[in-house]
């Protein structure tokens, strides 16, 4: 990958930047890489060495670094693990995590806490990645380890955290620093989510080898936005109300007091993760570019 400065940040950060310090150990693929998509893995894979993405985007995986580095300076207690990285095989596969925290509990059982440098967004709505990254290193525990694991947290630390909107707003996080269950699977869930996970990647290798089409990422792994429909009124920037049918919306506006005054705006549906390049191979990926938005 190649690594721009177009904002003439500083060497130090740029060297962070330019280095890739992660490793997955002697394994064939990590946690991280399980639960993401199949398709945006391997094309990240194909395309290495012809991507591009400036330092300046390299900049909050500076903080998530710092925030590990330093908390593990703060040394472990009798009762906790830091950053152990554990192995366990699978249909034929190594699978590695490296868990942020391990606490052991008097029962025997384990706690894990994954530390994540986040916005205040991330926080206020749905990650179905941490639930499934976590019950990934809950998995791992009971493999390796052969004990229970009793419970998963987030210790979210929000990068863009604002006083005002946490006193006014009341979805807002409250502090720039919180913890966030997540829910735990039974061993039966994890065993089943883990094995699709290691199907679908080996399926993604399989078809790359046999230069077969990769398969296609999914709806929700495109993070799609369904079109909506807004009833609008003039001199109001916001919407009155969203309908996701325009029929609903014709017959909201019908039956409305001030229905002469309003009308209707065609939100149209998008991709997210495509249309922003969060996957970062948007560029490269024929789905992409043979689709057209919701």
């Amino acid at each position: 990958m190649k690594i721009t400065n177009h904002y003439n940040i500083p060497e130090p950060i740029l060297r962070f930047a330019r280095s890739d310090k992660y490793s997955k150990g002697d394994a064939d693929i990590s946690v991280t890489t399980l639960i993401s998509p199949p398709r945006i893995q391997k094309l990240r894979e194909i395309y290495k060495d012809e991507l591009t993405i400036d330092a300046s985007e390299r900049v909050w995986s500076l903080f998530g670094t710092a925030v590990h580095h330093i908390l593990d300076a703060a040394g472990e207690t009798p009762d906790t693990v830091h950053e152990e990285r554990l192995f366990a095989r699978l249909n034929g596969w190594t699978i590695s995590g490296a868990v942020d925290i391990q606490k052991y509990e008097a029962d025997g059982s384990i706690q894990v806490m994954d530390y994540k440098v986040c916005s205040a967004w991330a926080v206020m709505n749905d990650k179905p990645e941490w639930e499934q990254q976590l019950n990934c290193y809950a998995w791992l525990i009971r493999k390796v380890k052969q004990v229970p694991v009793s419970k998963l947290e987030v210790c979210a630390f929000v990068r863009d955290w604002n006083r005002r909107k946490a006193e006014f707003e009341s979805a807002y996080p409250k502090s720039p620093v919180m913890v966030i269950p997540v829910q735990l699977w039974d061993q039966d869930r994890a065993d089943e989510y883990v094995l699709g996970r290691v199907w679908a990647h080996q399926d993604a290798q399989q078809r790359f080898e046999f230069e077969d089409p990769l398969p296609l990422c999914n709806d929700q792994e495109r993070w799609m936005k369904p079109s909506k429909w807004a009833l609008m009124k003039d001199g109001r920037k916001s919407a009155v109300k969203l309908f996701d049918s325009e029929m609903e919306a014709m017959l909201y506006k019908q039956t409305a007091k001030d229905g002469d005054a309003l009308f209707i705006e065609h939100r149209k549906g998008e991709f997210t993760r495509c249309e922003g390049n969060f996957c970062g191979v948007a560029e490269f990926c024929d789905q992409y570019k043979g689709d057209s938005n919701v």
